[in-house]
């Protein structure tokens, strides 16, 4: 049965497979606690337990949470709000960068200044099997990222380490992938070649890309295209992702497609009402109302989006 934050379920129902609980800045919440975007655990857990409810009440049952390390991960925070609210939460465990590994591994490891064994792959593994930090939560999903930089040395480290642990543990992959440079390619080439199973891999932020023969190049080597950046129109407005999703699902991929938004209930890292003004539809809420209804508009059936939402994440996790 798939793990959740309150443990193992045996059914995620309609997922979002991209969101994210809170995003924090630990450094600056130390330093300067009185920041006008203060961080109060119960108040900030009552928030993101109502918006999850208002999900809910829109016919979505779990979000997977992918903050994980280099993000602001803090897991005691999303054990409050699951407390809180219906909807399943699914954590994840890996490591967010683009280019350098936090000084913590980057001077440890093969290569490194200091030497001595790499401990990525062992600290994933931990989180899945044993849980994270002293909570008890299990993760259930392995993220790792490259984007404009391609696959730095530091990436292709947390690619290595991520791959282990997915090979001992059986837990799957997903990835932060830069559209513009047909990056999903690069992760599928690394991650074929340690030995991953790509129909075991969702290539995010797929739905960036508007590249019909990129797309259809991630799919026929077996992995999961993550249409999950909804309501971030500046990199692609919603006209140009619902008509990407439509068109594959006309190719007959919607058993290849997951959907989310990226978005975070709150993070400490970006300024809310900017975000609200120049993001309007960048909210958990985005793909049950605006966005499900458009691809009905255009052909995409009842049955296509049950795949996406509720059989392919039930596939992933299975």
């Amino acid at each position: 049965m798939p793990e959740t934050v309150r443990g193992p379920v045996a059914e995620l129902g309609a997922t979002l497979m991209h969101e994210h609980v809170f995003g924090l800045s630990p450094e600056i919440l130390w330093n300067w606690p009185d920041l006008p975007e203060d961080w109060d655990l119960e108040r900030r857990a009552r928030e993101a337990a109502g918006k999850l409810d208002a999900l809910k009440a829109e016919g979505v049952d779990t979000i997977v949470d992918l903050t994980v390390v280099g993000l602001g991960r803090y897991v005691p925070a999303v054990q409050r709000v699951s407390e809180l609210t219906e909807v399943n939460i699914v954590a994840a465990t890996g490591l967010y960068t683009y280019d350098a590994l936090p000084p913590y591994f980057g001077n440890r490891g093969p290569g490194s200044l200091f030497g001595g064994p790499d401990r990525l792959a062992e600290f994933f593994v931990r989180d899945l099997t044993e849980g994270i930090g002293r909570t008890g939560v299990k993760a259930a999903m392995l993220k790792c990222a490259s984007d404009h930089l391609g696959m730095t040395k530091g990436c292709e480290r947390v690619f290595r380490a991520v791959a282990e642990a997915h090979l001992e543990t059986g837990a799957p992959i997903t990835t932060h992938s830069h559209s513009a440079s047909k990056g999903g390619l690069e992760q599928q080439d690394l991650l074929e070649s340690l030995g991953v199973d790509l129909t075991r891999v969702v290539i995010g932020h797929a739905g960036d890309s508007t590249d019909v023969a990129y797309l259809e190049e991630l799919v026929a080597r077996g992995s999961y295209l993550g249409m999950d950046r909804f309501g971030i129109e500046t990199i692609s407005p919603f006209e140009d992702r619902v008509a990407i999703v439509a068109e594959m699902c006309a190719r007959g991929h919607a058993g290849r497609m997951v959907l989310g938004h990226d978005s975070y209930c709150f993070n400490d890292r970006f300024d809310a009402d900017v975000v609200r003004r120049r993001h309007p539809r960048y909210h958990l809420l985005h793909v049950s109302r605006d966005v499900l209804p458009e691809l009905r508009r255009r052909g995409v059936t009842d049955d296509q989006i049950h795949q996406m939402l509720v059989g392919n994440p039930r596939r992933i996790f299975a």
